[in-house]
């Protein structure tokens, strides 16, 4: 069976497809991935095979104007206001489905896949597998944020079906792969196959050995990759990671290459490690203080590690209410990320707190869903009772 899976170009959302994508390739399925030319290099990293279609979209700015006031030279109107009905966000997808659509469905129709696996955001899947006639799987990467859309999608996306003969079709697939656990899930009645988290952060190295910390707990501060490449202002890391330095604590700061210049001079006890992958950080780590970024949020409590959080973008906040909510976590504004509460509130996570209970609670209900390889079984069936 051949298995077509595709996302745009975001890295983050690549990892999440990578654990299923690698569970059908060995079991000897025909998998490809495809993306917009921006992310093939990436894709052939992960070890699968790649295919570009469409073209780049300035996704970075985009997400830039969610961290920016918009000027009048864009909008037309005061700063901060917008003309179109259609929300910021939504516009990014369509932007992405347009750019992708038209050289998905040829590649689709070249290459017959009997599946189409697509990112929940990267719309002009199930599109391109309406063309073809055959089902559509939608794959989360986190808390089911696109629900709150479900109504709008249909409308907006219809023009650019349309243009490809496609009148019918479900933009949340005939079934959605889930890698979230329930209690950090939200509510819906969408089809959904639960999945066990697989942390994958691209090709790993074994990081070197971290000192033994004294019997203090130790702080893992990361702040994705995102932020600090559409808003360098807005990283708030070495700013996050010198409060949290004047606790009897292990700071322990992981970055990328490209974050270094932003770091700064960071107090003597902060150890920096740098392209490190986080699953290999966090066992022996008691906390994670992060954005809230989904890769960062499910890695953490695949460990069985609490969060703190502070969100800047309306994703990483969706992420973050969903941790509060369920009680692994705390979370706070930019604007209350002061020193002294985010000392305040790590301490409130750290030790035997109900925090800590709750993200080792989860971290159990994780591992009890099935793995990747688990779900190729019924998603081949699935497929060949329809086809």
């Amino acid at each position: 069976m051949r298995v077509l899976f595709t996302t745009w170009a975001w890295r983050s959302h690549l990892y999440a497809l990578a654990p299923l994508a690698w569970a059908f390739r060995a079991a000897s399925h025909d998998v490809l991935v495809a993306s917009q030319p921006g992310l093939v290099d990436e894709i052939a990293q992960t070890g699968l095979p790649a295919a570009g279609v469409g073209r780049d979209v300035d996704a970075a700015g985009m997400v830039r104007g969610y961290l920016l006031p918009t000027t009048p030279a864009v909008t037309g109107g005061p700063a901060g206001t917008e003309k179109s009905p259609v929300p910021r966000a939504m516009r990014m997808l369509l932007a992405h489905t347009e750019s992708m659509l038209d050289g998905l469905i040829e590649l689709a129709k070249r290459w017959r896949p009997d599946i189409v696996v697509y990112e929940t955001t990267t719309l002009a899947g199930p599109i391109a597998a309406a063309a073809i006639g055959v089902p559509a799987v939608r794959h989360l990467y986190g808390p089911d944020l696109l629900l709150r859309a479900r109504r709008l999608l249909p409308e907006v996306l219809a023009p650019l079906a349309g243009q490809h003969g496609v009148s019918e079709f479900e933009p949340l697939g005939g079934v959605t792969v889930d890698p979230t656990p329930d209690s950090l899930q939200l509510p819906g009645d969408h089809p959904r196959i639960p999945m066990r988290y697989v942390p994958f952060n691209g090709p790993e190295t074994l990081p070197d050995r971290l000192p033994a910390t004294g019997g203090r707990p130790r702080i893992c501060v990361t702040w994705g990759h995102t932020i600090a490449g559409v808003a360098p202002a807005r990283f708030l890391l070495p700013s996050v990671a010198e409060a949290l330095s004047e606790l009897d604590v292990d700071v322990l700061v992981a970055v990328s290459a490209a974050q270094v210049p932003l770091l700064g001079p960071l107090p003597p006890k902060v150890r920096v490690v740098v392209d490190s992958p986080l699953n290999q950080l966090l066992p022996g780590c008691d906390l994670v203080v992060a954005h809230g970024g989904a890769g960062t949020t499910l890695t953490a409590l695949h460990h069985g590690v609490p969060l703190l959080l502070v969100p800047q973008l309306p994703d990483h906040t969706g992420h973050a209410n969903r941790v509060s909510a369920c009680g692994a976590g705390e979370v706070l504004t930019a604007q209350q990320a002061s020193p002294s509460r985010l000392r305040e509130e790590a301490e409130r996570c750290l030790g035997d707190s109900p925090r800590r209970a709750a993200a080792i609670r989860i971290q159990q209900e994780m591992r009890d869903s099935p793995p990747p390889a688990a779900l190729v079984p019924e998603l081949v069936a699935g497929a060949r009772a329809i086809n």
